[in-house]
């Protein structure tokens, strides 16, 4: 399979202001690549596991602001040498009024990198384009899991489509209108007004179905769900066919250009903590239970969740390598099948994607460093 080599074009806007180079940076130094003297980075919910490699980003003693959600430090490289600037990440979900990271992004300049679905780049192409610089998951975490006890002939999401079960997702998914347009489920069996509790599920007796991510629920349900505590099974929705990645960080489409230099010394950086973060996630899982707790949004989040979610994310090489064998990296075919899946879809929703979209209009692997695996 082919990978992406090439960058989307900048925009003529002027330059962010960017940090002084610093004497303190360690053997990275941002400041000196042209990064802002504060990276800012959107996720796209509250702090969990699958954010971890950003906050493995943090030094020693961060800032924690409970009002804005986000949490700010020195951003360290591998060894824990300051890279010369700082890092601040915010929460999103909730915090930003559950608003599309797109959007936010292109509201707060300030924002440097967001994490966006492909899927929704290619849906905001046209209006609101962005670029993926490195798919920390190379897989996305998001399933449709049932109860074996009460469906033990069903072992795939298609085995789900053969019978009449419910199955309850958020409405708007493209890859529920994916699984439906391809025959894999059949639109009499959609429920698209699932909670994001376990009220429902729990309710129907194991009777139906239900979205949720590998990296969560199945912990959660069997663990922490006191109504239910008892195993699910699932597959995940890239092994049923649609493949997108997940909250691949990513810029503004006219900010490629400004940013590069900069991108250019600290994506080899994040790719890096990626893996050390898979390696040992302790500390960077302790730190999101604390961001938990002090946002205080209503979401729960214990460590034995997030523990779980490391493992399990390795496990399924949820975080892994692209095709080309580098951590973070888009494969070309994949982004263009995705584009090919979702462009009908988009477009009978009334948000059709830009004419003529490619690949290398929505990510790029310019500034990845080709050597930084995991193993």
């Amino acid at each position: 399979m082919s990978v992406l080599s090439l960058a989307a074009c900048g925009g003529d806007e002027a330059p962010a202001a960017a940090a002084a180079p610093s004497a303190q940076a360690g053997g990275t130094d941002l400041a000196a690549a042209g990064c802002p003297a504060t990276v800012v980075i959107q996720t796209d919910w509250n702090p969990e596991a699958e954010h971890g490699g950003i906050y493995q980003l943090l030094g020693p003693d961060p800032t924690i602001d409970a009002g804005s959600k986000s949490v700010s430090g020195n951003l360290v490289d591998s060894e824990g040498a300051s890279t010369g600037v700082q890092v601040e990440i915010r929460s999103g979900g909730p915090a930003i009024g559950f608003q599309a990271v797109t959007a936010q992004m292109y509201t707060d300049d300030a924002i440097t990198l967001g994490y966006v679905d492909t899927d929704e780049a290619i849906q905001l192409s046209d209006t609101q384009p962005t670029v993926g610089v490195l798919a920390q998951l190379d897989k996305s975490p998001q399933m449709i899991m049932w109860d074996p006890a009460t469906h033990p002939d069903v072992k795939t999401i298609a085995d789900l489509g053969k019978t009449d079960t419910i199955v309850r997702y958020f409405e708007g998914s493209a890859y529920m209108d994916y699984l439906v347009g391809s025959g894999v489920l059949k639109e009499s069996q959609l429920d698209g007004g699932y909670d994001g509790t376990p009220a429902a599920f729990v309710a129907s007796g194991g009777a139906d179905a239900q979205q949720g991510y590998a990296s969560a629920e199945p912990f959660i349900y069997e663990n922490e769900v006191d109504a239910w505590g008892k195993p699910v099974e699932y597959q995940l929705i890239h092994d049923a066919g649609f493949q997108v990645y997940a909250s691949s960080l990513s810029v503004r489409g006219d900010k490629v250009e400004e940013l590069s230099g900069c991108l250019k010394a600290l994506i080899p950086v994040m790719q890096q903590a990626d893996l050390d973060y898979v390696a040992d996630p302790a500390a960077a899982n302790a730190l999101i239970v604390e961001l938990v707790t002090e946002y205080d949004t209503g979401w729960q989040y214990s460590e034995a969740v997030a523990d779980y979610s490391a493992q399990t994310m390795a496990e399924l090489e949820i975080v892994g390598n692209g095709t080309d064998g580098t951590h973070g990296s888009f494969d070309t075919d994949r982004l263009q099948t995705l584009i090919e899946q979702t462009t009908p879809i988009f477009t009978e929703q009334g948000t059709a994607p830009k004419a003529g979209l490619t690949p290398e209009d929505i990510a790029t692997n310019e500034f990845l460093d080709t050597s930084i695996a995991l193993n």
